[in-house]
Order: structure tokens, then C-alpha cells, then sequence
């Protein structure tokens, strides 16, 4: 993401927690005083968002010491030392919440997201994110499911091509939707279509798709569409996919998973700032 974007985005946040003032730190701690404090791993992940979080208490302090230990995609164990952080107390205070939010979440990402390729190892099908992602997160949901091993999709409708049911329907069927979009479409974009049955996965082929989804489909019925394939085109397995369903649905042959619960659903990993000994006075 580009820079200047995202300190504007981390700005934004900060307001929208801090408003006019943090009223109990600034009640309570001097405004000279200064700490330290840790970052430390409640639970096993993998790490995503500590660049994110040192950039939350330099604005909120640019003389803050931020000291990561580890880096994003580090695996570590429940008490690994993530960061150590020196500077204004109530800056540690005032930028706790939002720096420890974002590195939950996303570090939650990346750790569901390795724990899902660690399912796929020994197939060639790659995992990959959708579109399912909180609105202003997208491309930081996103780098945390590429810093966990897995791949993006599309990150919007700008870039890329999906025909799904409801563009069907308004086309009048896949064949028409598939030229409607190849007359329309950039040369250099490729186009994909969703589809529920094997006479779709025919239709598909017939109409010169280049990519086609699987949606929602069983087992037996995506073994039996990669047959159908022969390896023309991308075969890509969606809907309803969870962690204990991913070696079944490799063995089928598709090129690619995508899952929306790696960024949708995903639950943050438990990460916690301990203020340490107090540096300065009043």
C-alpha cells in the first residue's frame, strides 16, 4: 500500500479512538513520562503487522523506539517477545488498542491461512484469498494472507474478470456472458466464470473461458469436472471450503482454492503490550 495512503488510514483510525483527547491516560500519566514495554505472544501464529504497528506510536510519538524481535512470517510459540517499544507513555497508552488490533488480525489471517497450506503441502494447488474482506482492510488483509504462504485473487473489480450467477442471468446464459466480457474486456485480462454443474463446466469450455470456478460443488462432481477439463483451463474450487476439507478437494486435481473465511471469518491471534518500568518523571 502506498504510504502516504496508509498513514492516512492509521491517522483516521487513531481519531476515531483517541477524538479529542485519551481522557484516562491523559489524566493519569504525566506528559513527560516515558516506559518501555513488550509485545509478546499469548498463543502460537504466525506474525503479520508489526511495521503496522510501530508506524501507530510513531505517529502518535516520531521519537518512539520501536524494536521488532521478530519479523512477519515468523512462526512463533505463545510468549515469543514479538516487539520491544520505548517513548512517551501516553503515547504506548493512546496507540495500544489500534496498534494491537491490527496486529491480531492480521497475524490471525496469516496463521489460519499457514495452517491451511500446511493442508495443501504436497499438491499443486494453490490457495487463495476472495473479496470477502472488511471495507479499508483489503489490501492488508490480503498481505497477510500472502505473508501466511497463500496467493491473492482479484483485489477488486478493476482487475479481473469473474462472471458469476448473477451476471448469468442478466446475460442471458454463461456463453453470452463469456463474449459479452471478451468484447468488452482488455486483451491482456482473462476471463473467469462461476459454475454450479459439469454442463456449465461444458458450456464454459465451449465458450473459450480461460478460468473456471467451481462453485459449490461436491467432491465427486470436481474430480469429475477436472476430467472433464483434461487440463484446457484453470480449474478453481470455491464455496463452502473448510480446513478439513482442503486435502479432498486437492486430490480432485483443481489448480486453485479460494476461500473467503481466511479473511472474512478469521479469528485474531492473541497478542498483548505489558507497559514495563517507567523512563523520566513529571
Amino acid at each position: 500500500m502506498e504510504t502516504g495512503k496508509l498513514k492516512s488510514m492509521l491517522n483516521a483510525w487513531l481519531e476515531e479512538d483517541i477524538g479529542h483527547g485519551d481522557l484516562t491516560s491523559e489524566s493519569i500519566v504525566p506528559v513527560s513520562l516515558r516506559s518501555s514495554g513488550v509485545i509478546h505472544a499469548k498463543a502460537a501464529g504466525v506474525i503479520a503487522g508489526l511495521d503496522l504497528a510501530a508506524e501507530v506510536f510513531r505517529l502518535l510519538d516520531p521519537e518512539i523506539d520501536f524494536r521488532s524481535r521478530v519479523k512477519d512470517g515468523d512462526a512463533v510459540a505463545a510468549g515469543t517477545v514479538l516487539a520491544e517499544v520505548y517513548g512517551s507513555a501516553r503515547a504506548l497508552l493512546s496507540g495500544e488498542r489500534l496498534a494491537l488490533n491490527l496486529l491480531q488480525h492480521l497475524s490471525g489471517i496469516a496463521t489460519k491461512t499457514a495452517a491451511w497450506q500446511k493442508e495443501l503441502a504436497g499438491t499443486q494447488t494453490k490457495l487463495t484469498d476472495t473479496r470477502k474482506t472488511l471495507p479499508g482492510l483489503r489490501q492488508l488483509q490480503k498481505y497477510a494472507v500472502r505473508v501466511g504462504g497463500g496467493s491473492n485473487h482479484r483485489f477488486g473489480l478493476y482487475d479481473g474478470v469473474l462472471i458469476k450467477d448473477n451476471h448469468i442471468k442478466l446475460a442471458g446464459g454463461i456463453a453470452e456472458a463469456i463474449q459479452a466480457a471478451r468484447e468488452r474486456a482488455p486483451h491482456t485480462i482473462k476471463i473467469e466464470v462461476e459454475v454450479e454443474t459439469l454442463d456449465g463446466v461444458e458450456e464454459a469450455l465451449a465458450a473459450g473461458a480461460d478460468i473456471i470456478m467451481l462453485d459449490n460443488m461436491e467432491i465427486e462432481t470436481m474430480r469429475q469436472a477436472v476430467a472433464l477439463n483434461r487440463g484446457r483451463v484453470l480449474l478453481e474450487a470455491s464455496g463452502g471450503i473448510d480446513g478439513k476439507k482442503l486435502a479432498q478437494v486437492a486430490a480432485t486435481g483443481v489448480d486453485l482454492i479460494s476461500a473467503g473465511a481466511l479473511t472474512h471469518s478469521v479469528t485474531g491471534l492473541d497478542i498483548s503490550l505489558d507497559i514495563g518500568e517507567a523512563k523520566g518523571g513529571r
